[in-house]
């Protein structure tokens, strides 16, 4: 295949079952698989266990990690893997109950745990009244009040509850502590990595009935207790580190950087040379194709993923 015919490529999502889901992703129009209740849709994942799967296209059939192996410097540019994965993971989760309080670890606890790094963002995309986040530890709060918290089982009171409402992006760091609240439908950017240590589960029992494991001593370890949870972001660009999220808006433009890119449908109907992604829909765009060009069909808003 040459340069010119590579195209923006679209994947299966993947569906996960869990014990907080429900069937509001259908609202984006996937189509669910029935008497289960569906917390999660990876659209965009280069995991050992878990494979996107190009959906249309030339190129349909291909997973992930062949694009990667067969593409090369077309696909990637000169961004690199991230643990030898292609350097980004996408999902939408739909949050009918509140989720387990947990942190992703940074870079260096990950390797002296034997896990991935973790660093997120979360755009809203629908919200119930009075929904919330919880994001970071109230100040002041110390690894031995944690403890003390957990033993009483009272760590809501030491984790700040953010509301939200749909529009919002929040860039959530490694090693800072957080849940994502009931009634939250939201649209996740993170590192290629599903290393979660979680310190509270609210009592709750897993889909087979039994306590859901915790994992409080590898918490206790990449919690970054100083840390301050970052305010919702708008409008332009959120840089997390090893990638960034520009908030397009009615966007009439050319991309026309180093490496690939992600388009995360989030309003209204985009094109990318010629593709159209729009709620629920993910598009990779190849670092070969130059000058990208992005046009809306009305009034579209859209998460644009960039590295380095």
């Amino acid at each position: 295949m040459t340069d010119a015919e590579l195209y923006p490529l679209s994947f299966e999502p993947i569906f996960k079952p869990q014990v907080w889901g429900a069937s509001r992703l259908a609202a984006l129009g996937k189509t669910l698989p029935a008497g289960q209740r569906i917390g999660e849709s990876w659209e965009l994942v280069d995991l050992p266990d878990d494979q996107s799967v190009v959906r249309q296209g030339s190129l349909s059939g291909r997973t992930l990690e062949q694009l990667v192996g067969e593409l090369g410097e077309r696909l990637l540019g000169p961004v690199a893997l991230d643990g030898g994965r292609f350097p980004l993971l996408v999902k939408y989760i739909d949050a009918s109950q509140t989720l387990s309080v947990q942190v992703h670890p940074d870079a260096a606890v990950a390797a002296s745990l034997g896990g991935r790094p973790k660093s997120e963002a979360w755009y809203i995309m629908d919200a119930d009244p009075d929904a919330a986040l919880y994001l970071g530890l109230q100040p002041g709060t110390t690894a031995r009040a944690l403890s003390a918290a957990l033993e009483a089982g009272e760590v809501e009171r030491l984790v700040s509850r953010v509301a939200v409402r749909p529009g919002d992006l929040f860039p959530v760091p490694p090693g800072t502590v957080h849940a994502i609240g009931a009634g939250v439908l939201l649209a996740e950017v993170q590192q290629p990595s599903d290393t979660t240590y979680r310190v509270y589960d609210w009592g709750r029992m897993g889909l087979d009935g039994q306590p859901r494991e915790l994992h409080v001593e590898q918490a206790m370890q990449s919690i970054h207790f100083d840390a301050r949870p970052a305010s919702p972001v708008r409008k332009g660009r959120v840089e997390m580190g090893l990638f960034s999220i520009d908030l397009l808006e009615d966007p009439d433009t050319a991309y026309d950087g180093e490496g690939p890119a992600v388009l995360v449908g989030l309003e209204g109907r985009l094109q990318v040379q010629g593709v159209s992604c729009g709620p629920g829909d993910t598009l990779l765009v190849p670092h070969a194709i130059r000058r990208a060009r992005i046009n809306t069909e009305g009034h579209a808003r859209a998460m644009w993923v960039t590295f380095g």
